[in-house]
């Protein structure tokens, strides 16, 4: 992708810094996203046309704070700071942060007194919504800056020095939050002179020849093929690359949605080049998870095994030297600190977990994309509408919605339950509205009443979620009437439940999974 104007992203450790890239890419641009302390010298090869301070966690007074480099700032090329990022922009040309008098979580309006960068297609004298997230605020600004817009409580929401194109905004216009932060990121875009020159068909070229470059002319390659949009479009990728070299596994590995094995091998009948291998693995894996309640352990036992199984299996085809995984990039961020110092959340079973004697090379052609962008190549590639909209289901399967000892028998009271959850989804005219939509087994009882006698049985929560990416997410608001006819109809049909509650947690500060 070197041919590629690009974006970059310096994060210093917000849980959002890839919706920077992502609303980026949504314009057509190429933004890639680095750890805020990237060499300079590795900096200037990527050749940016504009660079971003993300937000972050960290006070810029604070001991060991992360800083950015002065020399960033003299590059020649326009750049903005977010949140955090405007603060260390602030403080490495002179500047000064404070406590803020008054802190600012939430929904605020700012007051735009100039229009320019971020702010430059907006009218003087306009008040305009934005998200806050702060705790600071500047206290004196450097020479040569001057102030944007303010809020009653924040006196320099917006900042620049037009002379050297250097922006920084106190709010965040990567979030969905602030109804207009795309036309704010597209403003500075413009700033930056992109020709807008990203998409979907130059990823596929692009991407067929990285995995080329990387597999070679021969060597066996597998895939882990789910059924779900991640897998479906690494799949379909990385065959149009190689062809008949790629042979993919569906392993049914116990933790699957209800008749969901059935459903992968009719929708991809005919469509590989080399017929889909079954692997009946169940057993092996509820061996594995046999006692375990931590989530952590099971998701590592999971990758161990699924390993494993994928080790048999390519033994059995001749041997295999690669092996294929739709890691997204969210995925990553949510997982480990690979490009910055954003927390660790939880060990994602794509790029965690794995055992050490893992005898195949990974490929992940999908690493630096969004769940939207996917679904997007995926329409690209031809796959069908009813493949690229699945929701999402996580490789750990119902592991990670069976809260406590994962069981068969646990496995099956949940499997029933959820498909009512998306009958009843589907029936509404609501499984494309949502993100996500399942059930979680709950690890408690509760007492309930049926025909006159007392129950003691297992509680269930409902999860339906609306995103556009996953990486920030807010509970959907269904009909009573879809909710009550979800209840009713669990507790009827499905033996061993009898109460049925509904998350109406948003991402952050809870995850769109339970575990």
């Amino acid at each position: 992708m070197t041919d590629h104007e690009r974006l970059i992203v310096l994060d210093f450790g917000s849980q959002v810094t890839q919706l920077i890239a992502r609303r980026a890419r949504e314009d057509g641009v190429l933004a890639e996203v680095h750890p805020f302390d990237i060499d300079l010298d590795a900096l200037r090869a990527l050749n940016p046309k504009g660079i971003i301070l993300s937000g972050g966690p960290s006070s810029i007074y604070d001991d060991g704070a992360p800083k950015v480099d002065p020399k960033v700032l003299d590059l020649g090329v326009p750049v903005l700071g977010i949140c955090y990022g405007m603060f260390a922009m602030v403080s490495a040309l002179g500047g000064a942060v404070k406590p803020a008098t008054t802190r600012e979580f939430g929904a605020a309006s700012i007051d735009v007194g100039a229009a320019s960068g971020p702010l430059g297609r907006f009218e003087v004298g306009a008040s305009v919504d934005v998200w806050m997230s702060h705790g600071d605020e500047l206290d004196h600004l450097p020479e040569g800056f001057e102030t944007l817009a303010s809020t009653p409580a924040c006196a320099h929401a917006a900042v620049a020095c037009p002379s050297r194109r250097l922006w920084g905004v106190q709010f965040h216009p990567e979030v969905t939050h602030t109804p207009r932060g795309a036309e704010m990121l597209s403003s500075f875009v413009d700033a930056c002179g992109f020709s807008r020159d990203w998409n979907m068909a130059s990823f596929v070229e692009e991407a067929v020849a990285k995995i080329r470059g990387q597999v070679g002319g021969s060597g066996t390659v597998i895939c882990g093929l789910s059924g779900g949009v991640d897998s479906s479009v690494a799949a379909m990728l990385v065959e149009r690359a190689i062809g008949d070299r790629l042979h993919c596994i569906f392993v049914d590995n116990g933790l699957l949605r209800k008749d969901e094995r059935a459903q992968v091998e009719r929708m991809f009948k005919g469509k590989l080049a080399n017929p889909l291998i079954v692997a009946n693995a169940g057993d092996r894996f509820m061996a594995a998870l046999a006692g375990v309640e931590d989530p952590e352990v099971k998701r590592k036992r999971i990758g161990h095994t699924f390993i494993e199984v994928f080790d048999a299996e390519a033994k059995a085809i001749g041997g295999a030297d690669y092996l294929v995984q739709g890691t997204l990039y969210p995925d990553v961020i949510e997982s480990v600190s690979t490009r910055g110092p954003s927390a660790t959340i939880k060990t994602h079973h794509n790029v965690g977990g794995l055992p050490d004697h893992m005898k195949m090379d990974v490929v992940e052609p999908l690493r630096a994309l969004f769940k939207d962008e996917v679904r997007e190549l995926g329409m690209h590639l031809g796959l069908s509408e009813e493949m690229v909209w699945r929701h999402p289901f996580p490789g750990p399967g119902l592991g990670v919605r069976i809260l406590g000892e994962v069981t068969k028998a646990r496995c099956d009271l949940l499997r029933d339950a959820d498909a009512i959850v998306i009958e009843e989804i589907r029936s509404a005219d609501l499984y494309r509205k949502l993100w996500q939509a399942f059930a979680v087994l709950l690890p408690v009882n509760t007492v309930g009443v049926m025909g006159d006698g007392r129950t003691y049985e297992n509680a269930l929560a409902v999860r339906c979620v609306e995103s556009v990416d996953a990486m920030t997410a807010d509970w959907a608001h269904l009909p009573y009437e879809v909710l009550g006819k979800m209840s009713n109809r669990i507790i009827n049909e499905v033996r061993g439940i009898n109460r049925v509650t509904y998350d109406i947690s948003s991402k952050p500060p809870a995850t769109i999974e339970w575990e």
